[in-house]
């Protein structure tokens, strides 16, 4: 079968956050570009994963013109109960008076995707899903050749691309990175010790809760007006088996101290807590972005954040070098982004350790268990512990 042939200046491979902010913020200035998307629609648009947008996040849509992608969510909520040992306290979020706080979003990520594909058609981007076999060719630029990227359509036809520039945005296991030799990338990583349990059940929520006990760590978060998420610390080599309904509920209610709401358990999955960066963020014409670049634990709730950093940086510097010849800014986009990413794994690092040793001993030992302790307890009394929790109560993800 013959192959399809077309030309475009960007190709985006993945239709996330990074790679749908990226493709709005091209199209909206003149810039072309082609969205390439394994999955189905319906499959990205039900993708399960909740999301906070700080305040420069919203800032930047607005600026963007795309404010419509953000309007109809919600602030956080204003509380988060906490538990330590049995013992309940309270802390109000989100009253900053340096107005840090003022335009921050509760997102699920599945509405953010969704409100930013429709804006994309509507305006005439190209979106193409069941895209497979995705190939990324020719990304050293050798003898004057350009980046060009294979795949097949939902007929079965082979496809290709040749464009100036690729964007991988398609995550930690896509073949954006995978394309790279693993000679021309560092790879930073630091596993924590620990997993967490994570589960979607059709329960009711109440307003978010986290519990510190000597068993682990335990969250209750909202999903919705019918659905709760469920995160309960555990070992990283346990398995589900070892994690029967009836376990899920007894154990949560062990760290809580409390009853809690019960109800059917939907999803399990267990999620080994870990950061990852990889140096530099590109190779050639091929750009990482979002996940396929780092990562960071659930805990911090800053993987959206640092996904929407990328798009807005590496749009710019595209802008900057298509329309006004100015290869700076796309020089130095991985120099930039490593920076902020560097900041955020530093903040990450943190408030997964203190949360977690705070709790169970086991890992760093009772001598850090006190320390991490008191540090909570200064965190929430003094001045900055609403921006602390704030963050944390607003993103788990």
């Amino acid at each position: 079968m013959s192959e399809t042939v077309e030309d475009t200046a960007v190709v985006i491979v993945g239709a996330g956050v990074a790679g749908l902010t990226l493709g709005n913020f091209l199209l909206r200035n003149g810039i072309g570009c082609v969205v390439l998307e394994k999955r189905s629609r319906e499959y990205v648009e039900r993708r399960q994963r909740a999301g906070t947008i700080d305040s420069r996040g919203v800032r930047m849509f607005r600026a963007w013109g795309l404010e419509e992608v953000v309007e109809s969510f919600g602030a956080p909520e204003e509380t988060i109960s906490f538990r330590m040992d049995g013992e309940a306290f309270t802390n109000d979020l989100f009253e900053d008076e340096d107005g840090d706080f003022d335009d921050m979003v509760f997102c699920p990520q599945q509405i953010l995707v969704r409100n930013l594909t429709d804006a994309f058609l509507r305006d005439g981007g190209d979106l193409r899903y069941e895209s497979v076999d995705i190939s990324l060719e020719d990304l050293e630029d050798l003898d004057g050749a350009c980046p060009r990227v294979r795949y097949r359509d939902t007929t079965g036809a082979t496809r290709v691309i040749n464009c100036d520039y690729i964007a991988g945005c398609d995550g930690y296991h896509g073949v954006s990175r995978e394309s790279i030799p693993a000679d021309a990338l560092t790879r930073y990583s630091y596993d924590y010790g620990y997993a967490w349990l994570s589960v979607l059940a059709d329960v009711t929520p109440d307003p978010a809760a986290m519990a510190i006990h000597s068993r682990g760590l335990a969250g209750i978060i909202p999903r919705g007006t019918t659905a709760s998420r469920l995160y309960l610390q555990c070992a990283p080599d346990d398995t589900l088996e070892q994690w029967p309904d009836e376990r899920v509920w007894s154990e949560l209610e062990a760290r809580f101290g409390v009853p809690v709401a019960t109800g059917p358990v939907v999803h399990k999955q267990i999620l080994p807590l870990r950061s990852v960066v990889y140096s530099p963020m590109h190779y050639g014409g091929l750009y990482l972005l979002g996940d396929a670049a780092h990562i960071v634990p659930p805990m911090s709730a800053k993987g959206i954040n640092l996904a929407l950093h990328d798009a807005e940086v590496f749009a710019r510097a595209l802008i900057a070098r298509i329309q006004k010849d100015d290869p700076a800014p796309l020089t130095d986009y991985s120099e930039t982004c490593l920076r902020h990413v560097w900041n955020y794994q530093a903040y990450a690092t943190w408030i997964t350790e203190l949360m977690h040793n705070a709790g169970d001993a086991s890992h760093e030992g009772e001598f850090r268990k006190q320390i991490a302790r008191a540090e909570l307890e200064r965190q929430f009394n003094s001045p900055t512990a609403n921006r602390l929790f704030g963050e944390l109560a607003a993103g788990v993800n």
